[in-house]
């Protein structure tokens, strides 16, 4: 199921083959979708209002939950079974909901969101605002939209009479924003999932640019990694002198250096040094990203804490990169030593030829809603995401939530008519996979 990834040759295919397919017309059953969406807009639209103006930053754990009970109740109310997952106490997050509906045909869905946002709750919290079609609030775009764009979808099937041919699964994790660990306990149950689906779908947002819509059939992976270096304390007169050497501080400038002179370059390869203590005394806090140093100017500094972060889009790419990495570490200047580790978090999401049979089926979707052929985007432009974990064992398409802009920000915002077309989107392409499916 999986190809052998070829460095922009699968993305050049995509973009390719997306513009020579042409959307086929609504057949009835899909009109019948479209003009339920339309007809219910308002009410995603305040299901939205609803969740937005509850605080659900990751470690708040309570505003997670109750986000998770609304959600269930919108479920339970259109025929799903669901449950919540809690975390164990080391884990330290909330949980997950996870709702559930078997079907008697088949495909079996997977649609993947997120209950929780960056906003934490000593955050200065801003409620859902509407300004005509744009709304703004935290969590509005990354991705409160997104979950009531699954639901709304999977309500729009259920009109329409075909809800029951297809099994789903509907995964809200409680911790996107920052995943517990070990994410063998974290990302456990959506895994399961991801084994079961024969396609997963994920809803963060939609991209659109230069006219274009455009399909997410590939996301980097997101990793860590630290570098400790050692070197000798001396008085500054001594440094490169046969018994003091280079000092921890040059030896880091060696080390970043070699990493962009030979490491860098790679299609769809980014790796960045977020922090660097360095001095007598250093002090660094991995998960706080915070630390402090003590150094004089003459006196050569003994320790150096560099605190990074790398994106990859296969997991043959992050081992190069770390073996390459490793290399350059191990060639250390006179008196002074050095170690990296590595941390992984989330896995990437490589394109594959199941992936881009989905965007064809997508991107015939768009255009037989009025809209234009959707080619595959650059995975660069993408960050991490739960869809990842499951990539290895299904296809999988993803952002394909509302338009929206400013994640992560204070400014967060969202185009609410585009809510109509994910909704659409999504539920037509599902009705597809089924009609598919029985032939």
């Amino acid at each position: 199921m999986r190809p052998v990834f070829i460095p922009g040759l699968i993305l050049l295919l995509a973009c390719l083959h997306a513009p020579l397919s042409i959307g086929a017309e609504l057949d009835t059953t899909e009109q019948e979708i479209a003009t339920w969406v339309d007809e219910n807009l308002a009410a995603a639209i305040s299901l939205l209002e609803e969740t937005v103006n509850i605080g659900s930053g990751t470690m708040n754990h309570a505003g997670v939950r109750k986000v998770g009970k609304v959600m269930a109740r919108e479920f339970e109310a259109a025929g799903f079974e669901t449950r919540w997952i809690d975390m164990p106490e080391e884990v330290n997050r909330a949980g997950h909901l996870f709702a559930r509906h078997d079907g008697t045909k088949g495909p079996r869905i997977l649609m993947i969101g997120h209950l929780d946002t960056v906003f934490e709750a000593d955050d200065d919290f801003q409620s859902f605002v509407r300004e005509g079609n744009i709304a703004r609030g935290p969590g509005v775009d990354d991705m409160k939209s997104g979950n009531v764009i699954i639901l709304y979808a999977l309500k729009a099937l259920k009109a329409a009479g075909v809800f029951d041919d297809f099994s789903v699964v509907v995964a809200y994790t409680g911790d996107e924003e920052k995943s517990g660990a070990p994410l063998s306990v974290s990302r456990k149950d959506l895994i399961e999932a991801g084994q079961w689906a024969d396609i997963a779908l994920g809803f963060e947002a939609a991209v659109s640019y230069d006219g274009s819509d455009w399909a997410t059939i590939a996301r980097r992976s997101s990793s860590s990694w630290t570098l400790t270096v050692t070197g000798r304390q001396a008085h500054s007169s001594g440094i490169f002198g046969e018994d003091v050497g280079a000092g921890a501080i040059f030896e880091a400038a060696r080390i970043l250096n070699g990493f962009y002179e030979q490491v860098r370059g790679e299609e769809h390869l980014t790796f960045n040094a977020g922090t660097i203590q360095g001095g007598t005394d250093v002090e660094f806090d991995v998960q706080q990203n915070r630390g402090s140093t003590f150094g004089k100017n003459n006196v050569v500094p003994r320790a150096v804490v560099v605190s990074g972060g790398m994106r990859t889009i296969s997991a043959e790419q992050l081992e190069r990169a770390r073996e390459g990495m490793r290399k350059i570490v191990a060639q250390s200047l006179p008196h002074t030593s050095a170690v990296i580790t590595f941390e992984d978090r989330y896995p990437s999401m490589p394109p594959t030829d199941g992936n881009r049979r989905l965007q064809v089926l997508l991107s015939d979707v768009n255009q037989a809603l009025g809209r234009g052929a959707m080619p595959a985007l650059d995975p660069s432009r993408r960050g991490a995401a739960d869809i990842s974990f499951v990539a290895p064992y299904t296809d999988a398409l993803a952002g394909l939530g509302a338009l929206g802009e400013g994640g992560h920000t204070p400014n967060e915002s969202l185009e609410l008519d585009s809510m109509a077309l994910a909704v659409k989107r999504a539920a037509i392409l599902i009705y597809r996979l089924s009609q598919e499916s029985h032939q």
